[in-house]
């Protein structure tokens, strides 16, 4: 086993898959303890490369996800040269992520062949998605050799590593009391969203019971985190965060959680990764292929016909995988 083995990773471009990816960073570094990790990324991840001790170096990717870009992958490949890497892995699927590896002069680099990447991959593997059916799986997969790609490996869940929130972003509580940590966006759509009514249900009851209520998402989740903030009574206790917080912000609070309600995404699977309490609610979509990687998350889907379809939008109209699914339902899931 060699002394040096410096790694670049080419990294995914959503929150979720991001956090999936530190179980093959710890995978490598069980196959190589020396070894070096850097990872190619969009600058937005770099709080999360941060709060992972496996990595070395968040470097940033100035392409943005879509954009092809040949001139500056051959720039960016480069400019690496001098970095002198061992291997590469690519996680994303694209003929275009395997590029900067190979302008860069990297000895091995690997990959699931995707877009038939053969020359740009010289260490390709072919995808029994039957034999790896979680994404975790198909990214740890690749720290072991090629002829172990049909097996499904054994992985370390996600582990990230919280920083102390400043006491000018973490909201006042009364001594002793919870914090619940609602998580109501999606980026994938609409569909993945369990009602605001609902949410609002919830934070009503348990504010009632004395805890305080953190709202947590983007911008775009500013305006349902208002409409929840609307159905609830104490309005001292519920404070809508969405929007007011970097990335790197949103993980250190979601750590102070003493229970976490997420919709399925990228703020689900940090807050898994922080082993925080969580109730993970799947509707239009399925934990078969990308569950939240911890032991003290429950899952809860209830079985519609029509579910899971994985549309963005509700094609019937009547979004029954989320609307059916009561407050109820979720509160005895962690108060009972």
């Amino acid at each position: 086993m060699p002394a040096k083995h410096d790694i670049l990773i080419i990294g995914p471009s959503w929150v979720g898959d991001m956090v999936m990816a530190q179980s093959l960073f710890a995978a490598l570094k069980q196959r190589y303890p020396h070894a070096n990790i850097d990872v190619l990324a969009p600058e937005w991840t770099r709080p999360l490369l941060a709060r992972m001790p496996e990595v070395r170096e968040a470097i940033s990717m100035p392409i943005t996800h879509g954009v092809f870009g040949w001139k500056q992958r051959r720039q960016i490949g480069l400019s690496l040269r001098h970095k002198n890497y061992d291997q590469s892995i690519v996680l994303p699927n694209s003929w275009k992520s395997a590029l900067i590896p190979w302008f860069a002069n990297i000895p091995i680099r690997t990959g699931w062949l995707g877009e038939l990447r053969y020359g740009l991959l010289n260490d390709p593997r072919k995808l029994n998605k039957r034999a790896l059916p979680l994404m975790v799986q198909r990214f740890v997969a690749l720290a072991h050799p090629a002829t172990q790609a049909h097996i499904a490996p054994e992985y370390l869940p996600p582990k990230m590593i919280a920083e102390a929130v400043s006491n000018e972003l973490n909201p006042i509580k009364k001594a002793d009391q919870k914090r619940l940590v609602l998580c109501p966006g999606a980026e994938f759509g609409p569909a993945k969203q369990w009602p605001a009514t609902h949410y609002a249900a919830l934070g009503e009851e348990l504010t009632q019971q004395g805890w305080q209520v953190l709202i947590m998402g983007s911008k775009a989740d500013a305006a349902v985190g208002e409409q929840i903030v609307s159905g609830i009574t104490d309005k001292q206790n519920v404070i809508n965060l969405c929007g007011k917080t970097q990335l790197g912000e949103a993980i250190d609070l979601i750590a102070t959680a003493d229970q976490v309600v997420s919709n399925d995404s990228g703020l689900m699977h940090i807050a898994a990764a922080l082993n925080r309490p969580l109730v993970a609610i799947y509707g239009p979509t399925s934990p078969a292929f990308t569950p939240p990687l911890s032991d003290n998350a429950r899952l809860v889907q209830i079985p519609i016909e029509c579910s899971p379809c994985f549309k963005r939008t509700c094609p019937l109209g009547h979004h029954k995988c989320m609307q059916d699914l009561s407050s109820a339902r979720i509160a005895e899931t962690f108060l009972s």
